[in-house]
């Protein structure tokens, strides 16, 4: 194998794929990259069995071949270099890259040794404003659980045009908070719900961030096949397994009717949390939300036995009846820090039931808080 190209190119494939070469006792060969050059193309690939990453770079190819290296390795190795173009040539089971008059041998394992990428076979595929995609999955990415001890709360719930809307709707709950996001198809016409994992959420978030700076496509492709999911943007493919079993029916969770609703500043109300956060009990992280419609003012309040306690008020637009409510500061922040705009409106029943946050004017994201009961 002997290849040329820029350091540019092959920087960003490395940046996309090496975040998923993780160190294995069973395989090691899984922190590695595989490098495989044909007389077409040259790919970067990186999987964790569940998913894989490939890259497609521009390059000269002088010698068709493939080799596989340390992932870190070449990736940190290759980001120290001028810009200008890289030399990848394999020796001996040794990977030579060299640019102007650095140069270094990178030991590595053979190709033939690396797990098979399986391809997706036929599928159902869908268009997706590419903006869209990555800033829904931003706002939705947080509320996944972070354990596996329900699977199905630890991926994402892709569903694609449910009821012929038009849509695709993503979803997220850890069960103490959900966050949704309806974002509109631009092709594609059947209906589906799959769990992906939030694994892969995440990835897709990070190829949409990644591989955007460099190429102007406006759209992503989704493929779904029965237990697979393919996302193509730009020169990347993205290949992952799905998630089995059923996503619970999070819509019966959603208040439809509210008795207090408030209007406020989102960066006021950020630090306000921020200020109260320092005051409460680690684990437990309670805020107090008294709403007050006659004072157009909602007062906020937190006590820890530890650091002692906090008091502060701040203006709002009051609808409604007095109340009150007790939530989780690091849940609140999440949905804040997810809102468009400078504006959002907190909408409450009572003190035991669920509170929806939304953005003024951003009619498709909502996020749900738990609240934390007395």
């Amino acid at each position: 194998m002997k290849i040329t190209c820029i350091k540019e190119n092959l920087a960003t494939a490395l940046s996309l794929v090496t975040n998923l070469a993780t160190k294995s006792v069973n395989l090691p060969i899984l922190s590695n990259v595989l490098i495989k050059a044909s007389e077409q193309k040259v790919e970067i690939i990186s999987t964790n069995l569940e998913l894989a990453i490939i890259v497609s770079i521009r390059a000269k190819v002088e010698e068709p071949g493939s080799f596989t290296v340390p992932a870190r390795t070449l990736t940190d190795f290759v980001n120290l270099l001028a810009d200008e173009k890289i030399d990848v040539e394999l020796k001996e089971n040794e990977l030579v890259v060299s640019c102007g008059k650095s140069a270094t041998k990178i030991k590595g394992i053979p190709a033939d040794e690396y797990p098979v990428i399986p391809a997706v076979g036929e599928g159902q595929g869908f268009l997706v404003p590419v903006e869209d995609m990555k800033k829904g999955l931003s706002q939705v990415n947080l509320a996944a659980a972070r354990n596996d001890i329900r699977p199905e709360l630890s991926g994402v719930l892709f569903a694609f045009n449910l009821e012929n809307s038009g849509q695709l709707v993503v979803a997220a709950t850890d069960s103490y908070r959900l966050a949704e996001k309806k974002i509109k198809l631009l092709q594609g016409k059947e209906s589906f719900r799959v769990i992906v994992p939030g694994r892969t959420s995440q990835e897709i978030a990070h190829i949409l961030s990644s591989s955007s700076e460099l190429e102007s496509e406006k759209s992503v492709r989704i493929i779904l096949s029965e237990n697979q999911i393919a996302v193509n943007y730009n020169s990347v493919q993205m290949i992952s397994r799905l998630v089995e079993g059923q996503y619970p029916d999070y819509t019966q969770i959603i208040p439809k009717d509210f008795k207090t609703s408030a209007e406020f500043s989102i960066a006021k109300m950020v630090k306000e949390i921020k200020a109260a956060s320092l005051f409460t009990t680690v684990g437990v992280n309670a805020v107090a939300f008294d709403i007050l419609p006659a004072e157009g003012e909602i007062k906020i309040a937190s006590t820890s036995t530890q650091t002692g306690e906090y008091r502060s008020g701040m203006e709002a637009e009051i609808k409604g009846e007095k109340n009150a409510i007790l939530l989780n500061h690091r849940y609140l922040l999440d949905g804040l820090n997810s809102i468009n705009g400078d504006v959002g409106t907190l909408k409450i029943i009572n003190s035991d039931s669920p509170c929806v946050l939304i953005g003024k004017n951003e009619e498709n994201y909502l996020y749900i808080v738990m609240p934390i009961r007395q």
